[in-house]
């Protein structure tokens, strides 16, 4: 008889990271991510010492995704400042990551230690946005505004419910985010 394989460790993360961005964290529950990938929860013990082990791991990849990898990405991608700020906004905010992003934030509203990482992890993303911008715009209180600008369009993109006229949401704030990045004249 061939040996049964067994589930991922990855594909449980990526279920609990499914679940959390549907329902945040109390939405992710080892029988509920066990029928969502259809195995038994058994296999779910092999790899974690219980739910809090997932959370945790999750929260990992999050952070590796949506921080690490994307500046990963960049460095290689080289380039002049104002396109490494497109790919990283293009790369951390696509879809996939934005909905996990968001609901991060949420679960970070009621849990100080999931609060405490994402402060850590926005303000390694707010230090890159200070040094693309530091790196063409002259005045520190620009940069910062700027900074902090682009960074809460990135995010609170999704919040947006109003009308553009002649233009599409994603026209709207692509405009914005290039009114941003243009150099001071």
């Amino acid at each position: 008889m061939p040996p049964v394989a067994r589930t991922p460790r990855s594909r449980w993360i990526q279920a609990g990271l499914d679940a959390l961005a549907r329902g945040g964290p109390d939405a992710v529950r080892v029988e509920v991510l066990a029928a969502d990938i259809g195995v038994t929860k058994g296999g779910f013990y092999g790899h974690f010492d219980g739910r809090p082990a997932l959370l945790a791991e999750m929260l990992d990849e999050w952070e590796h995704r949506c921080t690490d990898a994307v500046l990963e990405q960049v460095d290689s991608a080289g380039g002049d400042p104002a396109e490494r700020v497109r790919l990283a906004g293009r790369l951390t905010f696509s879809d996939d990551l934005h909905r996990i992003d968001l609901a991060v934030r949420e679960w970070a509203r009621h849990d100080p230690s999931v609060a405490a990482r994402l402060r850590r992890i926005d303000n390694v993303r707010m230090d890159f946005l200070r040094t693309m911008f530091g790196s063409f715009i002259a005045d520190p209180d620009e940069a910062e505004a700027r900074s902090t600008l682009i960074f809460a369009l990135a995010i609170g993109r999704h919040f947006i419910a109003a009308d553009h006229p002649g233009r599409t949401p994603r026209e709207a704030i692509n405009l914005a985010a290039e009114l941003l990045l243009r150099p001071r004249p």
